[in-house]
């Protein structure tokens, strides 16, 4: 984001005044559009308003900008010859469509974190750099050639990193596929918006987990999908209710995260899985699998995927390397079968010809060297670590404010607050003390309970995050 160059001999104001004409004239604020407030421009620039005030009157008086009392403030209407019958509704059209914005909460958080980079960041849903192999892969990079055709390739994705994940699946997650059953994407999200763009249709019911990760995804929802949830506890999702939410509702499949699930870190007890695999057996549903953090398991022997046990075809397995590798590589993938790898493939071609050949390259060859199981082992040793640091600093923090149940893998820690508190308001405190998390009701959850991911923090921030967490909380609690 543009900042004012505080170094210059030209005043702030005149710098922010003429950045915002600028602007104006390049169409991205059209005539009769509504700019930012004063006080929120203010904290974008990290100015004080009173300079932004300035700056509004510098290019009121060149007749740019117009402001009216409680309209705000916007741009004029008849400014380089525009007249107001031939300028685009534009803030219509961004309200329009069919595929909604995201949830107002995550929206916020990343404004804060563009805003204020130095926010300690318990909410992004990744790994931080220390965590991902990035020397591993500058050497993979200087050994090998990776610029001898750059069209598109297979629709499907990369032949040689389909092949290396062949072998992959088997070994780390033990699924026997070939191939030709595996569809390349950028990563699990992707898979999941195919999945509900192709495989489904507005109307239809799904199961998904509460709270669920796919709860945040407004995906769900654009595709105009009714969701029903089944509850998750201790020993994972419970499968129990999951006869009379067919019977009632006719669901046409199920969305689960069954090892250190998102958001609660839990792990589908060996007994629901069964009931889970026999009751869809039954029922002739289809189970889409989302697996990204297995081979995080702190003690290194993951769990079981569904898939492995799958004898009758009725799951779609979703993997990605975002969870332990790094997710600027943006490689995912999907096993299903065949005649929904060719349609997804299909679709996916439509909206992008396929991935960049260069990470697919990249990944097969990390897939299938000798770095990359000690990445993993270095991958859990950390995140192992980070997760102590995070438990230590909760025990240190909030010995009697907090409650939660501590993972053996993934990323996250689920917290439930003693006592609740309105998550819209310990949000915005937390921002004001230096610190973001996720609220637990983006996931569907009440007020009341965090996600902290700890992954992406510093190792040196977690005890200073957790501290101005509990600054916040405090201030919000008699």
């Amino acid at each position: 984001m543009w900042k004012p160059d505080r170094q210059s001999r030209k005043p702030v104001y005149e710098q922010i005044a003429d950045h915002l004409e600028q602007r104006i004239a390049y169409g991205e604020f059209p005539p009769g559009s509504l700019l930012p407030s004063e006080r929120k421009l203010a904290e974008q620039l990290g100015v004080n308003r009173s300079t932004v005030i300035l700056a509004f009157s510098e290019l009121r008086a060149l007749g740019i900008i117009e402001s009216r009392s409680g309209s705000g403030t916007r741009v004029s209407q008849h400014k380089w010859g525009a007249t107001p019958r031939h300028t685009p509704n534009w803030k219509r059209y961004a309200e329009g469509g069919s595929f909604l914005p995201n949830v107002p909460f995550l929206r916020r958080i990343r404004e804060a974190l563009q805003q204020n980079p130095s926010l300690i960041d318990f909410a992004s849903g990744e790994l931080s750099g220390d965590l991902a192999p990035l020397n591993e892969i500058a050497a993979l990079m200087q050994d090998h050639h990776y610029a001898s055709y750059l069209g598109y390739v297979n629709p499907q994705g990369y032949i040689p990193l389909r092949q290396a994940l062949v072998a992959y699946l088997d070994k780390y997650r033990g699924i026997q596929t070939t191939e030709s059953s595996i569809l390349i994407t950028s990563g699990s999200q992707q898979s999941l918006f195919l999945i509900t763009q192709c495989l489904l249709s507005p109307g239809d019911a799904v199961a998904i987990e509460d709270p669920s990760y796919a709860y945040s995804l407004p995906m769900f929802q654009s595709a105009g999908l009714r969701l029903f949830r089944l509850p998750v506890d201790h020993d994972g999702m419970c499968p129990d209710d999951l006869h009379a939410l067919y019977k009632k509702h006719r669901i046409k499949m199920i969305f689960t995260n069954p090892n250190f699930q998102n958001p609660t870190g839990m792990v589908l007890h060996e007994e629901r899985r069964a009931k889970l695999l026999e009751a869809a057996r039954e029922l002739g549903l289809p189970i889409v699998e989302d697996d990204p953090y297995s081979l995080t398991d702190y003690n290194g022997l993951p769990r079981p995927s569904l898939k492995s046990v799958d004898s009758t075809g009725s799951i779609i397995y979703i993997g990605s390397l975002s969870k332990i590798a790094a997710s600027g590589l943006r490689i995912g993938w999907m096993v299903a079968p065949n005649a929904i790898v060719e349609r997804l493939a299909d679709a996916r071609q439509q909206m992008d010809f396929g991935l960049s050949v260069i990470p697919q390259q990249v990944a097969a060859q990390f897939l299938s060297s000798e770095h990359f199981e000690p990445h993993l082992d270095r991958l859990r040793m950390q995140l192992l670590y980070k997760r102590d640091l995070l438990i230590e600093a909760l025990q240190k923090e909030l010995p009697d404010a907090v409650q939660y149940e501590i993972p053996q893998g993934g990323i996250h820690m689920w917290c439930r607050l003693i006592p609740a508190i309105h998550d819209a308001k310990l949000l915005e405190e937390a921002i004001k003390h230096g610190v973001v998390f996720v609220p637990g009701s983006v996931y569907g959850s009440d007020s009341g309970f965090v996600r902290f991911t700890f992954a992406r923090a510093k190792t040196e921030d977690i005890g200073p995050g957790i501290a101005r967490f509990a600054k916040a909380l405090r201030a919000l609690t008699p």
